[in-house]
Formats: structure tokens, C-alpha cells, sequence
């Protein structure tokens, strides 16, 4: 691990600030991802700015009818929480599929969030991967492709998004609260966080340098039977191959989401509307673009009949 400076934060602008005043900072709250990159040498942050002391760790109700999570409220206290599973049930079912026990102790909202998209060959540092290194080159394209992503990627990239709460995030329409080092705000919607690979896969998110994440906040719940369904090599501590994020109404419409599938969580609106028509009707929209590899055709296949499979157990 390369050597680095270290600074606990006592306000989301004092954060903010000091990422800003110091290049090359990461934020760090639970560490479950950046403290494995950085123990690899895939992450070199020259400064490391603790978070965990800020007042972020509390959910509550908004004047909407919705709520408000803080960025720092850990996943097991989030998938736990009883108005949570009682009105966002599928987000509670999205975060008990994730990882570990252990790990979901310790991460954080904001944290899961910004996961890095990686494959094995970001892991392997003796391969190009141009969201490690820009302009090395994208060993997945010619190598072994059975976990990548099949739409919403590019030539630069095809690596899929990681997160199981994403998944259930974009399909409840939450949206992301921030500051910046000026100590402005501004509020942006899940469907416009996640940038698409093109030729800058480095860049996967619309924050500013020294942006930082202080809460999510969900509008009012909707209702329906709320699902996830993830399917994956092993029953635990392993990524999705397809994962399905669904609410579905009485009258059969609803909406969709899909992890494993893209560089981000996937969800296209026009696939919402085809719902009552079945999973096939679905498909062709999530898909309609889909560029997937010779090894991973069958994740097409495979996320029909997940979502089939949800559908089902839903109208029941």
C-alpha cells in the first residue's frame, strides 16, 4: 500500500473543502471497496479524508411522504429498518442480497454507491484496463467475458456495475444529495448519477472533484409487490450474473431494473410500459441496444426468464 496522509472531518464542507484543497484525496466512511484497491496499489490516494464522524448516519421521514437516508447509515441498519421494509421492500431485499454479513455492517449508502464497475482484469494489474489506467486498452473485450456486460457498455469498457441497492435505488427513482467545496448543494436523480463508459470509463459518476455525498432520499413509496431476485454463481458473496428489481401493481403494471447486466443499473422506461405484456415484451426494450459477447449471450436469456420468474411470483 502506498503511503498516505490522514484527516477525520468534523462537517460535510470541512470534507469537501479539504478534498479540494488537497489532490488526489478520497473520502473514506466503511472502506469495503477502497481499502482493497488500495491494498492492491489500483487505488494511490494521496490523502485520506474520514468521514465516518459526520452526522450522517440517520434515517428520516421528508415532507413528501418519503424518506431520507444519511450517507453514512450502514446497509445492515438501512435493509433492517422497519419503514423500509415495510414501503421499500425491495430495496430491503436488494441489500440483504449483497455481500457478506460483515461486509454489510460496515458499508455505507453513499459508499455502496459508488462502488467502482470492475472486472477481474481491473483487479489484475499485469492487463490493460483502461478504467485503471486511461488508454491502456480493454483486455475483457478479447478474454474471458461470461460476467460483463452485455448492454450500456462501450469498446473502452465492459465491465458491469456491482451494487445491489443501485439496482433497487434506480428503480425507486431515489435521488442523491451533495455538497461540493464551495459548500453548494445540489440534488441529482439516480437515472443521471451514473455516467456511460464511452472512451472514459475512468469517469464513472457526475461528481466534481471534492464532491461529497451527504444523503439519498426516496419519494413516496408506491405500493405494488416489490421484489429481487438475484442469480449468480454461488448463494452468497458473489456478484449478480442477472439480478431483477421489480414492483408490480394489481393491474399488472409496474416497473424494472436490472443489475449484472450493464455499466450501471439498468432500467428503460419504455420497459416499464410493457410489463403487463410479459417478460418478453420487456426484454425487447431493456436489450433493444444489447452488444453482447460470444460468452455472454445467454445473460439475454437467462434475465427474460428471471424476470418472468418474478413476474409470477409477484402476481401470486
Amino acid at each position: 500500500m502506498k503511503t498516505f496522509t490522514y484527516e477525520r472531518v468534523n462537517s460535510a464542507a470541512q470534507a469537501a473543502s479539504s478534498a479540494a484543497d488537497k489532490p488526489g484525496s478520497r473520502f473514506i466512511a466503511g472502506g469495503t471497496n477502497l481499502l482493497d484497491l488500495m491494498k492492491l496499489e489500483i487505488e494511490t490516494p494521496a490523502h485520506i479524508i474520514d468521514v465516518n464522524g459526520l452526522p450522517l448516519d440517520k434515517i428520516d421521514a421528508t415532507a413528501e411522504g418519503g424518506l431520507r437516508i444519511g450517507a453514512l447509515v450502514r446497509n445492515t441498519d438501512l435493509a433492517a429498518d422497519l419503514r423500509v421494509r415495510r414501503d421499500y421492500a425491495v430495496l430491503s431485499r436488494a441489500l440483504f442480497a449483497g455481500a457478506s454479513g460483515q461486509l454489510r455492517n460496515q458499508a455505507t449508502t453513499a459508499g455502496n454507491l459508488l462502488q467502482r464497475t470492475r472486472c477481474a482484469y481491473f483487479y489484475d494489474t499485469n492487463q490493460p484496463c483502461n478504467k485503471r489506467q486511461p488508454g491502456s486498452g480493454c483486455a475483457a473485450l478479447n478474454g474471458y467475458s461470461r460476467q460483463h456486460a452485455v448492454v450500456g457498455a462501450s469498446k473502452a469498457c465492459i465491465a458491469t456495475h456491482p451494487s445491489d441497492m443501485a439496482v433497487a435505488m434506480r428503480l425507486l427513482d431515489a435521488a442523491i444529495e451533495t455538497v461540493d467545496p464551495q459548500g453548494a448543494e445540489r440534488t441529482i436523480p439516480i437515472a443521471a448519477f451514473y455516467r456511460a463508459p464511452g472512451d472514459t470509463p475512468h469517469l464513472e459518476t457526475v461528481l466534481a472533484p471534492g464532491e461529497l455525498i451527504t444523503a439519498v432520499t426516496l419519494p413516496p413509496p408506491v405500493g405494488g409487490a416489490q421484489l429481487y431476485r438475484k442469480v449468480r454463481n454461488r448463494a452468497s458473496y458473489a456478484f449478480a450474473l442477472v439480478s431483477v428489481a421489480a414492483i408490480v401493481q394489481p393491474d399488472g403494471s409496474g416497473r424494472v431494473a436490472l443489475g449484472g447486466v450493464a455499466h450501471q443499473p439498468w432500467r428503460v422506461e419504455d420497459a416499464d410500459a410493457a410489463l403487463p405484456q410479459g417478460a418478453q415484451a420487456v426484454c425487447k426494450h431493456l436489450f433493444a441496444d444489447a452488444h453482447p459477447t460470444r460468452e455472454n449471450t445467454y445473460k439475454l436469456l437467462l434475465a427474460e426468464r428471471t424476470i418472468a420468474a418474478v413476474l409470477t411470483e409477484a402476481r401470486a
